[in-house]
């Protein structure tokens, strides 16, 4: 309980205070709940794509390997000194209630064709793709784990502010109005007694100089 003189200033002045922390808490607790609806929506989608990236570079390694076999080392390895492809990974962010999250996006400037056709494997194209793919999901991933780490830091602190209002600013607050109003509510019996008294007294006078 604060320790403020027992005055109607300091009351109206404790009862905004107290609305105010009520305000907040309400923002506060909406708040908390949309970053854990949206955490556990990024939880799932991690989830789903770490699978589907560790699918998308078993595949592709998977490729690679056959297609090693089917022409050989050397062969593979010449064949990638002719592919022109260049990735470019752009980052921008986005934001959910005022939490800034990363936006990975994954583009590919290619310049085909890389060799010809004739005397190669399908396993190379497809090796290729599969790369690709993997590069795109890893990208989207690490997006995702990052989100993650960050609205759960975000989510942390929610509740810590939760907490607070809920356990001891808003509880502190109530029992300093209760102590006022019944400070007040106290004085105000004790001056109405007085007043009577006086005026009790104000009477009989009245009476003897009759």
């Amino acid at each position: 309980m604060r320790k403020v003189a027992p005055t109607k200033t300091n009351l109206l002045k404790l009862r905004g205070e107290l609305e105010f922390a009520r305000q907040g808490y309400e923002l506060l607790d909406q708040k908390r709940n949309i970053l854990v609806m949206e955490l556990l929506a990024l939880v799932d989608q991690a989830t789903d794509f770490e699978a589907k990236t560790a699918d998308a570079l078993a595949k592709a390694y998977h490729a690679l390997e056959q297609a090693v076999l089917k022409m050989g080392k050397l062969e593979v390895l010449s064949l990638s000194s002719a592919v022109h492809m260049k990735a470019e990974i752009s980052i921008s962010q986005r934001r959910v209630m005022g939490v800034s999250l990363p936006v990975v996006t994954t583009q590919f400037q290619e310049h085909p064709p890389f060799y010809s056709p004739a005397g190669t494997s399908f396993w190379i194209d497809s090796s290729l793709e599969s790369f690709k793919k993997a590069l795109e999901l890893t990208g989207r991933l690490a997006e995702l784990k990052i989100s993650i780490v960050r609205l759960a830091q975000e989510v942390k602190k929610t509740i810590r502010k939760v907490n607070a209002l809920e356990k001891i600013a808003i509880p502190d607050l109530k029992e300093s109005v209760r102590f006022i109003q019944m400070r007040l509510e106290e004085n105000e019996r004790d001056m109405f007694v007085l007043m009577k008294m006086v005026k009790s007294r104000l009477e009989k006078k009245k009476e003897l100089q009759k």
